[in-house]
């Protein structure tokens, strides 16, 4: 690649990672368009962990129960009197087909639109009516599990995001498990309520016909909640069929009545509103009761067809129980039920603990590199000091494009990157050396040098790149934030080690190709070492015509130690020609 090509990538890289740097250390309330901070993780800014657990029995059981209301519908379409579905005990549902000459017909029916439905061993009632026990095959009780699973992941996400909170992690984990950090939120009962909050709304016909006797099938008992949202010990028999479900709220918003009582104001979607109106007119002088999570919230009678897609749930919430009701209607209900499995909460003060001890341990590292580096290196250590600074810029504007959390672990990560990403130039240092020591000039023991560490640091930095990504696969929270900045960390010392240390070795040898091209380093040097302008000005010009009649890089003024040689005899021709001066006035006053 040509070294004009070169210069052009390395700019442009670099000048990306410098900006998307730029916003995480200029102060919170500047927000350059385009770019984001880099996120800092629950070990560093503070709040709340939970690790949930998924009941993926209840998402088959629910599963069971809508094929077998689909097959019920099918069934009554072809002419087949289908009753049920019905649980029965040990978690066992199944269907009653009233005639038994039909139970053939159903099954066929049942292969045909239901191939996931295992129909079970049928037996014949006192009735003479079939009962048909079912299930689903095992690809499918798998496939159903692992759905609930993702679309709690995505309802929750979408809670949490509501919520307001910033940059939280949310990730699926092995054992139906589901882990959850919010940085910067304390109040943990308020999410645990967010998060384990099914907000399973349905609305069902009040069954006062029924005393609190005897339940016939399709009936069953429902707590209540008191004036105050309390748990009470009432109970109202409803049907257990729903009228309208959940799924068909297109909106809910928080808000309050005519006796300003928080409460939340639902829409459905056309669908819904549809059903909403067909319900209350057939049922009008009953009563109809809202069911949120399996508990009564309120039982008005419907006085008239109720039109527009519109309803109210109140029961004497607070603002900011009604606000959450409305986040998890909005989002969705639970695919599952699920539990907290555990909960921690970490302090800020904590976290600026970590912040310190890990930016101090990366100092300290630093440092020692960049002072050792020289030592054994000499200018070319000082050449690798460079590298590493560019490695670290490109390591950060990573993570910040990539929006990536850094955590304590990460931290870690940053330290070995420090060190690894000097190896490679020691790498190409030794090599250096060796071919030197071969004969070989400066500009081809270079060439040659990186040519044959090339091969060595890919192959090395390669496999622990594969090792990364298997920790990042694998691994929970803390591992993950360690294999990501690893991964970046070898990306961008690779970047620097094979790309910008060939440019950075060019230049400073001369070898770039452009006759003379390190004599622009003798000017400033000779301002440095105080040396007369003029002079250095006129050894440069002289050098660089010999360059251009010589044609070569590798003769000339093109080398490191040609320009050190051009520094002293500068000094020296100025030194002389002051002693000149000087004797010559000493002549004249004399």
């Amino acid at each position: 690649m040509k070294l004009s090509f070169r210069y052009a990538i390395a700019a442009i890289v670099m000048a990306g990672a410098l900006f998307l740097l730029s916003p995480t250390l200029m102060p919170e309330d500047i927000n350059l368009p385009g770019a984001s901070r880099i996120s800092l993780g629950l070990d560093l800014k503070g709040g709340v962990q939970l690790t949930l657990g998924v009941d993926t029995e209840k998402a088959v059981q629910s599963a069971l129960i809508n094929s077998g209301q689909v097959l019920r519908q099918k069934a009554r379409e072809a002419g087949i009197t289908v009753l049920g579905p019905r649980q029965m005990p040990g978690g066992v549902q199944e269907l009653i087909i009233a005639r038994a000459n039909q139970v053939d017909a159903f099954l066929a029916l049942a292969k045909k639109d239901a191939p996931q439905v295992v129909p079970g061993t049928p037996r014949t009632g006192s009735d003479g009516a079939v009962h048909l026990p079912y299930s689903f095959t095992p690809a499918f009780v798998k496939q159903t599990q692992d759905l609930a699973v993702d679309q709690v992941l995505r309802t929750i996400s979408s809670r949490i995001d509501q919520f307001g909170v910033a940059e939280p992690d949310i990730r699926k984990q092995q054992g139906d498990r589901i882990l959850i950090q919010l940085p910067g939120l304390t109040n943990v009962n308020r999410a645990v309520q967010l998060v384990e909050k099914s907000a399973d709304l349905s609305f069902h016909l009040v069954r006062d016909d029924i005393s609190q006797g005897y339940l016939p099938p399709g009936v069953a008992f429902y707590p209540m909640t008191g004036k105050h949202g309390e748990a009470t010990n009432a109970k109202l028999a409803l049907d257990s069929t729903p009228l309208l479900s959940g799924k068909e709220v297109a909106d809910a918003r928080p808000g309050f009545d005519n006796k300003n009582t928080s409460m939340v104001s639902l829409s459905f979607t056309p669908r819904g509103a549809a059903l909403f109106e067909m319900a209350t007119g057939e049922h009008v002088g009953k009563r109809l009761a809202i069911v949120l999570d399996g508990t009564i919230h309120s039982a008005p009678v419907i006085q008239e067809k109720i039109a527009g897609g519109t309803a109210s749930i109140s029961g004497q919430f607070t603002p900011e129980e009604a606000q959450d009701l409305a986040i998890s209607l909005r989002s969705g209900s639970l695919a599952a039920p699920v539990h907290v499995l555990e909960q921690r909460t970490v302090g800020p003060a904590l976290g600026e603990a970590s912040i310190t001890s890990g930016i101090l341990a990366a100092l300290i590292g630093t440092l020692a590199v960049m002072i050792i580096m020289p030592l054994r290196y000499g200018w070319s250590g000082m050449l690798a000091n460079g590298m590493l600074l560019c490695t670290l810029s490109l390591l950060m504007g990573g993570m910040a494009a990539l929006g990536a959390t850094l955590t304590l672990p990460g931290i870690a990560g940053v330290v070995l990157t420090i060190g690894m990403a000097v190896d490679a130039n020691v790498l190409i240092f030794e090599r250096i050396r060796e071919e030197l020591a071969l004969g070989l000039t400066p500009p081809k023991a270079i060439k040659a040098g990186f040519e044959r560490a090339n091969l060595s640091i890919v192959d090395s930095n390669l496999t622990t790149i594969i090792v990364a990504a298997i920790l990042y696969q694998f691994g929970t929270g803390p591992v993950r934030g360690f294999a990501v900045t690893l991964t970046l960390g070898i990306i961008a010392s690779m970047f620097s080690a094979i790309f910008l240390s060939v440019i950075a070795s060019v230049c400073a040898a001369g070898t770039s190709g452009v006759p003379g091209g390190s004599l622009m380093l003798i000017p400033l040097a000779c301002g440095l070492f105080g040396i007369d302008q003029d002079t250095a000005m006129q050894v440069v010009a002289v050098g660089f015509i010999i360059s251009v009649l010589q044609d070569s890089t590798e003769t000339g003024l093109n080398s490191s130690s040609d320009v050190l040689f051009t520094i002293a005899a500068c000094y020296r021709a100025d030194r002389i020609r002051a002693e000149q001066e000087a004797a010559k006035n000493n002549c004249g006053n004399n």
